[in-house]
């Protein structure tokens, strides 16, 4: 068991991608906080964890809320003692605006759930990791975070943004016991597109040839085993790095 006595925050885990890990760290050991804005798909994940002998608590949050984002670590050191890993997953997509036709309130909620969601984590459980000197940082970027026609404007700004959190952060504490890494995943089967809005004709347009070469749709649990890789010993020389997971589909470029 890789994560074995571990305490870990997973945020969006009540599916795709989040649930995949939240799953598969409660399998190999690990106390598990499946957070997540829907509450009820939280606690079925749970249920399915403890049915399989893991140990898990559902907690509601919005990471665009400090408050919850407090609530949701402070949940995970009053009930398992401490925080090993955060893996912060949550997120939703643009419309594949290009920039011309971003609307101001749009861009700030995408920014506040992508990006500055992602930073109030990690600033609230950095001081745990501090304190023990050990902790490790798994965010979910995208390959929209590296390159430009992945998404809309917006949606690979933000993704941009957390690839260049998650290198400082690996960087400015690397000699503190933390680490901090990122998976951007390609085109996995997850409910992400539910939170697009009125899609853009033209951004989906030009974004059409970069679609056409993904060459398959990636499955949550492959994702799972990268976050895996990333939160156990096996990375331990591993920090401020950005992990491609996407079946090739960049490589063409």
């Amino acid at each position: 068991m890789k994560l074995k006595n571990k305490v870990a925050v997973v945020t969006g885990a009540a599916s795709g991608m989040g649930k995949a890990i939240a799953e598969l760290y409660a399998k190999e050991g690990a106390k598990v906080i499946v957070a997540d804005l829907n509450l009820e798909g939280a606690e079925e994940v749970v249920k399915g964890i403890t049915e399989n002998n893991g140990e898990a608590i559902a907690v509601q949050v919005n990471v665009a809320k400090q408050e919850d984002v407090d609530n949701m670590i402070d949940t995970a050191v009053k009930k398992f003692g401490t925080l090993d890993i955060l893996v912060n997953n949550a997120g939703i997509m643009d419309g594949f605006e290009p920039v011309a036709d971003i609307m101001d309130e749009r861009w700030d909620l995408i920014f506040e759930i992508n990006t500055k969601g992602v930073m109030r984590a990690m600033r609230k459980a950095i001081p745990i990791f501090l304190e023990k000197e050990s902790g490790v940082i798994i965010n979910t970027a995208s390959t929209g975070g590296l390159n430009g026609a992945h998404a809309g404007a917006t949606y690979g700004a933000s993704k941009h943004a957390v690839i260049g959190l998650t290198k400082n952060t690996g960087y400015m504490y690397a000699q503190k016991g933390i680490r901090c890494n990122a998976i951007a995943p390609g085109a996995v089967a997850t409910n992400i597109s539910a939170s697009m809005k009125n899609v853009n004709p033209f951004g989906i347009e030009r974004t059409k040839p970069v679609q056409g070469v993904i060459p398959r749709i990636g499955q949550p649990e492959e994702i799972a085993q990268v976050a895996l890789f990333l939160a156990s010993d096996e990375s331990s020389f591993v920090n401020g790095s950005v992990i491609t997971a996407d079946g090739g589909w960049t490589a063409a470029f």
